[in-house]
């Protein structure tokens, strides 16, 4: 197994650090006020978006949270998981992952299968917490009770942890800087053309538990996802795709 080690990964103008266990990335740098990145090996109460568990096992996987301030208005700040979407599918592309793609509103996707999940938390008015897991290597037990199909990068390409997770945080920072500069403008065709669903017919279940169905039609401004249903095009805040096929 290959260790995690702070001195190999470098992301300019970041502190980073690494720790063997950990309850949740994120909630450690719940205090930060400065850039950091803090990598585990392994976290014992590690979560998903609406809490769902995310699991993570040691060096079965690349598990860090980036915290810093991200100066745009507050109700901007939704787009994050968006903008760090993007990121890490743009890093895994260049890490040879040429499939990589996204689904929204914060999985990382290949070949129809989850690869990895974004969790974004705001402390106060700008200073972010942005969480990213990725599945490394295949173990035992990991897709069980998951309902739906993991994917490994191991699987497509061999890349050391400690790269993964300095190409995913300096792109990550890249994409912070121009959505600082010019919000999710900056970003919105490049999530589009990395759109796992992109003219499918999907069916997302919203916040309030209906279940809405229409053909993805790419992001409103605001990063909502649309959908062209029969009354016409429909744009979601907040729910979750339970199902995608052929339109």
């Amino acid at each position: 197994m290959d260790r995690l080690e702070a001195a190999a990964i470098v992301v300019p103008g970041v502190e980073v650090r690494v720790v063997e266990r950990c309850t949740s990335t994120n909630d450690l740098l719940s205090k930060e006020n400065n850039p950091v990145l803090l990598a585990a090996e392994a976290q014992t109460a590690g979560r998903g978006r609406r809490g769902r568990r995310w699991h993570s096992k040691p060096g079965a996987g690349v598990t860090f949270s980036l915290g810093r301030r991200v100066r745009r208005p507050v109700r901007e700040l939704a787009a994050l998981s968006l903008v760090a979407g993007v990121a890490a599918a743009r890093a895994l592309r260049t890490l040879g992952l040429r499939q990589a793609a996204l689904k929204w509103p914060n999985d990382l996707m290949v070949d129809g299968a989850k690869l990895g999940g974004i969790l974004v938390e705001n402390r106060d008015s700008n200073y972010a917490v942005i969480g990213i897991g990725i599945n490394c290597r295949r173990t035992k037990g990991l897709d069980a009770g998951r309902g739906r199909k993991p994917a490994f990068l191991y699987e497509y390409v061999t890349v050391p942890r400690n790269r993964v997770i300095q190409e995913v945080g300096r792109a990550l920072l890249e994409a912070l800087d121009a959505f600082e500069a010019h919000g999710l403008d900056a970003l919105r065709a490049e999530w589009q053309a990395m759109d796992a669903h992109a003219g499918q017919r999907l069916r997302v279940r919203l916040a309030d538990g209906r279940v809405m169905s229409g053909v993805a039609s790419g992001l409103a401004d605001d990063g909502a996802l649309q959908l062209m249903t029969r009354g016409g095009l429909r744009a979601v805040r907040s729910g979750r795709v339970v199902s995608a096929r052929a339109a």
